[in-house]
């Protein structure tokens, strides 16, 4: 009964369809063996079609990449490359930065001993030349690429804060005023228009600088000098009122604004206590009188 019945559906089959699909028949008649549907279908002819879509690199799994993408590989590691010499470069010039800063300092720290100030001051302007011929450097390795400034400021923004606080504590020894930015600028002979002080690290410097007065009023007091205190005091009054003009954020430049307040109370505290001892000249009462009316 099954012979007969293959028989008659295989002749059907052939009077339908003269070029059978043999895959169907395997999937159709269950009782066709695996083997015999597969030995069918690999031997079944391929048309050319059929051949080129196996063949392509789609279907044949190549690990070849691209050529855009590999591209643009090369052209991110030869950028890398660049930037990571580069930096060298700039790393090379701020180690020395560094190292002027720290003389600098210390020559600076030598005015907490009582040393005289045109001594300290002679010892600590040496290292302004050299400062400016770093910073020179600096701006002549920059110079190829000035369009990334803010790139690389990082690699020297700290150590240029440093040299702006130096710089604005020294000043204010020789002056008794403020630093200006434009006059920051000129000591390390930059130029904004290319290479100029960032804002923020002129204002951090500053910050900086106010952090050395507390300490150099008592040392001033404990040497006999009782007029400092008011001196430092209305220095520190018009610079805190100035630094209250700034709408700051809540970032390194606000913490250290607020640090700013507690150097003035601690000066304040030193020239209330001098006042109070009878220690303070007579002929400040007007700054005295100021002073008060801010507490």
């Amino acid at each position: 009964m099954k012979s007969s019945f293959r028989n008659v559906y295989c002749s059907l089959s052939r009077y339908l369809n003269p070029t059978p699909n043999l895959y169907p028949i395997s999937h159709s008649l269950p009782f066709v063996s695996t083997s015999l549907s597969l030995r069918l279908f690999v031997s079944y002819p391929q048309n050319e079609s059929f051949r080129s879509f196996c063949s392509s690199p789609s279907m044949a799994g190549t690990n070849s990449s691209p050529p855009s993408l590999e591209n643009q590989f090369k052209e991110f590691r030869t950028q890398l490359e660049e930037s990571g010499n580069l930096r060298e470069k700039i790393r090379a010039v701020v180690v020395e930065i560094e190292s002027a800063t720290r003389l600098m300092h210390a020559s600076l720290l030598l005015v907490h001993q009582s040393r005289p100030v045109s001594e300290v001051l002679e010892e600590a302007k040496a290292q302004i030349g050299v400062l400016k011929g770093l910073y020179n450097q600096l701006a002549e390795i920059i110079h190829g690429c000035s369009d990334q400034y803010y790139r690389y400021h990082g690699d020297w923004r700290t150590e240029t804060q440093t040299v702006v606080s130096m710089l604005a504590f020294l000043h204010w020894l020789e002056t008794g005023n403020l630093l200006l930015h434009s006059e920051a600028e000129e000591k390390l002979g930059l130029n904004s228009s290319e290479f100029g002080l960032d804002i923020e690290d002129y204002l951090i410097g500053v910050c900086f600088m106010s952090n050395e007065m507390p300490r150099y009023v008592v040392n001033r007091v404990t040497a006999g000098d009782y007029d400092c205190p008011r001196k430092v005091l209305k220095f520190l009054t018009d610079l805190h009122e100035a630094f209250r003009m700034l709408n700051f954020r809540n970032d390194f430049l606000r913490k250290k604004f607020d640090g700013m307040k507690y150097d003035l109370r601690r000066v304040e505290e030193v020239h209330y206590d001098v006042k109070i001892r009878g220690l303070a000249a007579n002929g400040n009462s007007t700054a005295d009188q100021g002073v008060e009316g801010q507490s």
